[in-house]
């Protein structure tokens, strides 16, 4: 596992504190989105889609810290959009630091190199470079020639100068299991990333391409296929996730979604119920714990739309929480005292 120790103990102590103060529902990380404006158009995501009057809007610094305070989560992903478009994206990350939160800012890269000088490495702070395979599979994934090589050369002067990189891939139907064992050991070996996270794709309802996301035994299936020589000890990939949620991503675990752990906050609010459902927002964090119908949303609510939802935005949290259930703790202090 590549969380580093520091954020494996505040991530671990903060998930007992919650269970001692009796809550059943809290936050993990907030996904926090500054923007949706994006200089790639990818696929598989539909942030772009929004009228041209919203994708020229985004956040400012302090309201990024007024959510991230009412949150509480200690781990802040900034995804999009592309963060690196935001003209304020150095004041944010620094007060999110400040304030000890860890942080990864997803980028597609294609701004990284020449953005170095805006950000200092800290422990509390990570690039996610988002990368959906080897260079082939990667640029048309993101439908342009050449991301690739530019993510590439980022990520090594990233980590030349000091910086935390992890990746971020997400893996979608008629994947090669054989491509990506070598694109992790790639990631691994040459490029050294800090780690690793995967996750099927999802249908997004406003992504263009409607056609390759994955359904939940497909995933079960391809990722077996794919992680079976690290399952079997014959890799040493990391991966900057709970080793629980890749079982459960093989099938060896089989949770329900708990999408309060991951909540959603961009330009119109608190978005019920998660990331990916755009079924409204609430006008605080509070509202949408307490407003938002919980029961209908997760596989065992029957909702069609999220039957086959395997994601990391939605399982991770549930994982993170079993990891620190007693017959569990041993296995998830030997995944961080491996790395």
């Amino acid at each position: 596992m590549a969380i580093s120790l520091k954020q494996a103990v505040a991530v671990g102590s903060y998930v007992v504190r919650q269970r001692i103060a009796g809550r059943k529902r809290y936050p993990l990380v907030l996904m926090l989105e500054p923007l949706f404006r994006c200089n790639l158009a990818c696929g598989g995501c539909g942030k772009i889609q929004h009228p041209v009057e919203v994708l020229r809007r985004h956040l400012t610094p302090e309201q990024c810290f007024a959510a991230v305070d009412e949150c509480g989560a200690p781990v802040v992903s900034i995804p999009g959009g592309e963060p690196l478009l935001h003209p304020q994206i150095e004041e944010i990350v620094k007060g999110l630091v400040e304030r000890k939160k860890f942080v990864y800012l997803c980028t597609n890269a294609i701004r990284l190199e020449a953005s170095l000088d805006k950000f200092t490495p800290s422990p509390y702070f990570s690039f996610s470079v988002h990368l959906d395979g080897p260079r082939e599979v990667h640029d048309h994934a993101v439908a342009r020639n050449g991301i690739y090589d530019v993510a590439v050369s980022a990520i090594k002067a990233a980590k030349a100068r000091g910086f935390r990189v992890t990746t971020n891939t997400t893996i979608f139907d008629g994947a090669d299991p054989a491509t990506f064992q070598s694109f992790f050991d790639y990631l691994t070996d040459e490029l050294k990333v800090d780690g690793m996270m995967i996750s099927p794709g999802y249908r997004y309802e406003k992504a263009p391409d409607q056609d390759h996301f994955l359904a939940k035994e497909q995933t079960r299936q391809l990722f077996r296929s794919i992680l079976a020589p690290y399952n079997a000890g014959k890799k040493k990939w990391q991966f900057n996730a709970s080793p629980f949620f890749l079982d459960f991503l093989t099938g060896e675990k089989d949770y329900d979604c708990t999408p309060w752990g991951m909540p959603s906050y961009s330009l119109f609010g608190w978005q019920k119920p998660c990331y990916l459902l755009g079924e409204g927002y609430a006008n605080s964090y509070k509202e949408l714990l307490e407003e938002t119908q919980w029961d209908n949303y997760g596989h065992a609510s029957g909702n069609p739309k999220c039957e086959d939802c395997m994601v990391h935005s939605g399982f991770e949290a549930t994982a993170a929480a079993d990891a620190m259930r007693p017959g569990n703790i041993f296995r998830s202090i030997k995944g961080v005292l491996a790395r």
